[in-house]
């Protein structure tokens, strides 16, 4: 009997998680006799839910139950006892590090994540940028398998992750229902993101609701990520759905997503849902196109400070992040539409 057990660990940030779902999911398909175990947050459960059986989730809350090294301690008892085989570290940081390490040393084989640091800085930097595609996320995981000995195959033509939520479903029915979905055009927007460099801003996308409205007499725009909604005749998704799970559930019913470069895009992506993705600091060439989507959706600009940074996290050298600010909203609109009528 094969006894192999291998160790996956992320913890954060979300769209990093979704991003390693299709992987995830290939690791399990293509070598069904090996048992998958993924560590990070709790929430992340919903991501994987309904993949293959040989798929299994520990969540680990990181900032009460097992904080701190001694909480640290306590977690990889936890973990150990599961008999684990192989370690293999998406995340690359203190933390995971640190458990991955007791792990080594006993005498279980590790492989960790290689972020590209030297690449990273050359397209990023101010002079001489060096605009070429980095391995993609997706990628980064896959080639930590392999240096471990499991070796996959994550081409979509070969590995398509079909949509992990039926619409259909009895337990689907309330958020359908409260959505109020039936018959209509539905358009999910995620504003938000984690700093300002990736942020269209707040006046242009009320623009941009109207004029989506506005082409498509009878849609329903759906917000997702925010916790009190700005935009007059929108759902926020955070009133009619618990978690990710039926937020998921709701994406399954949508047509497109138009999204900054954030969670949501690649959370849509696990369900199969075109987006359209808006870019600022960032860019596609370092590798965090969501899965399955073409770059053909992206809407950015061709600036010669572009980009300034992996994260979208720094401070604009200009002063207005010109990057993202002057993105009209009628090209992100022309995107949708494109996507919407074809």
């Amino acid at each position: 009997m094969n006894h192999t057990h291998i160790l996956i660990i992320r913890f954060s940030a979300i769209g990093d998680i979704a991003m390693t779902v299709p992987v995830v999911n290939a690791l399990a398909l293509q070598y069904p006799d090996v048992k998958v175990t993924v560590l990070s947050r709790p929430f992340a459960k919903a991501f994987f839910s309904g993949l293959a059986p040989n798929v299994f989730f520990m969540g680990a809350d990181l900032k009460d139950e097992y904080k701190g090294i001694s909480g640290l301690n306590e977690l990889f008892k936890r973990v150990y006892s599961k008999n684990i085989t192989h370690v293999a570290d998406f995340h690359d940081v203190l933390r995971s590090k640190y458990l991955s390490f007791r792990f080594l040393i006993n005498g279980k084989k590790v492989a960790h994540i290689n972020k590209h640091r030297h690449q990273r800085r050359r397209l990023c930097r101010i002079k001489d940028k060096v605009l070429s595609p980095l391995p993609s996320s997706f990628d980064n995981y896959a080639d930590v398998l392999a240096r471990l000995g499991f070796r996959i195959n994550i081409s979509l033509d070969n590995q398509f992750l079909s949509p992990l939520y039926n619409p259909l479903e009895e337990e689907n029915k309330k958020v359908f229902a409260l959505g109020n979905l039936e018959g209509a055009l539905g358009i999910g927007i995620a504003p938000g993101a984690s700093y300002k460099g990736k942020i269209y801003p707040q006046e242009k996308m009320v623009e941009l609701i109207a004029l989506l409205q506005q082409r498509f007499a009878g849609c329903r725009v759906y917000i997702f990520g925010e916790k009190d909604n700005p935009y007059s005749g929108t759902v926020n998704v955070r009133d009619i759905c618990n978690g990710f799970s039926e937020e998921m559930q709701l994406m399954t019913s949508l047509k497109v997503m138009v999204s900054m470069d954030s969670a949501n895009m690649h959370i849509a992506s696990l369900v199969g849902l075109p987006v359209v993705s808006v870019w600022g600091q960032t860019h596609p060439l370092a590798g965090f196109m969501g899965w399955g989507q073409s770059t053909d959706n992206a809407v950015q600009l061709d600036l010669p400070c572009r980009p300034c940074s992996i994260y979208g996290n720094k401070e604009c050298r200009y002063g207005d992040y010109r990057c993202i600010t002057q993105i009209t909203p009628q090209a992100i609109a022309d995107k949708v539409e494109r996507i919407v009528r074809g």
